[in-house]
């Protein structure tokens, strides 16, 4: 496993275009190491997720662009991890933002505004690379990924994170467009994971069959619990349905918890009573898989 000091570039190694992730000054319960910056190119640079707003980071992108060209700031969703620092480096650069709007809903940056409204599958050409933008809706519905073509890494935010799972953020994120935006990237060709948080993994496929398993197999363990136990709240569910999860993660848990119940409920198998949740009468076994 590589050991990135934060603040400083490192080279990934990946791939004949240079890729330097520059790690977070933001460790914690939700971003882990911190947030992964990726900054690609040799002249005409494009960055990847420029992370909060913070000086001394915005300090050392600064020094890591040097006399190269910024010509872009991609961010792959608005979260506060993921985006505040792209306006003032854009402003002292000129590199257009690139991304899509901040939805409604808190924890949202209103700050980053995209230059333009940007498409599903656009490219962009920095001459010895290319970036071509994915939407990727479930964690948000302002999720995108974005995929380098010519060394097919694929830059994937927090729809794809290495060593955990994403939490998914109702009502604005949505479980059943989350596995529908894994299965769309897993018939692409894509060599590396590059993800926002923890390290590049190399087995794509492999990674997200994992995660869509996990994904049905607990979807599969809350209908269950929930027909066990009959009518009952988010919070005696998470309790049953998330037993093997620390209690400190069950807040964020619930979130994705509700995701699921939300999924569940829109295929007919459960449905919610005031502020408790029941299986569907004549719902049997659904097929999870």
């Amino acid at each position: 496993m590589h050991q990135f000091e934060p603040g400083k570039p490192a080279y990934l190694g990946v791939g004949e275009v240079p890729v330097r992730r520059i790690l977070g000054l933001n460790p914690g319960l939700m971003t882990g190491p911190g947030t992964n910056s990726y900054l690609i190119g040799t002249n005409r640079l494009c960055m990847v997720d420029p992370g909060p707003a913070d000086e001394s980071q915005y300090e050392n992108f600064m020094r890591a662009i040097g006399h190269a060209e910024l010509e872009a700031i991609v961010v792959t969703h608005t979260h506060g991890d993921h985006s505040p620092g792209a306006r003032r480096l854009a402003e002292a650069t000129g590199a257009k933002l690139v991304g899509l709007a901040a939805p409604v809903g808190p924890g949202q940056d209103i700050t980053f505004v995209p230059d333009r409204d940007y498409a599903n599958r656009e490219v962009f050409d920095f001459g010895e690379y290319s970036l071509e933008l994915i939407s990727t809706p479930g964690h948000v519905s302002n999720h995108v990924c974005y995929l380098l073509r010519e060394t097919k890494i694929l830059f994937t935010g927090d729809h794809i994170l290495q060593g955990t799972t994403s939490v998914i953020l109702p009502p604005d994120g949505s479980m059943r467009d989350y596995l529908k935006s894994l299965n769309l990237l897993r018939s692409e060709s894509i060599r590396y994971l590059a993800p926002g948080h923890g390290e590049i993994m190399d087995e794509p496929i492999k990674e997200i069959d994992s995660l869509i398993a996990h994904r049905l197999k607990r979807e599969e363990k809350i209908f269950e619990r929930l027909r066990s136990t009959g009518p009952c709240n988010l919070e005696k569910l998470v309790s049953v349905a998330y037993d093997d999860v620390e209690a400190y993660l069950l807040p964020w848990a619930k979130k994705t918890l509700l995701a699921h119940l939300i999924k569940l409920k829109s295929e007919g198998f459960v449905e919610e009573i005031g502020n408790e949740w029941e299986v569907k009468e004549g719902v049997v076994n659904p097929n999870f898989y």
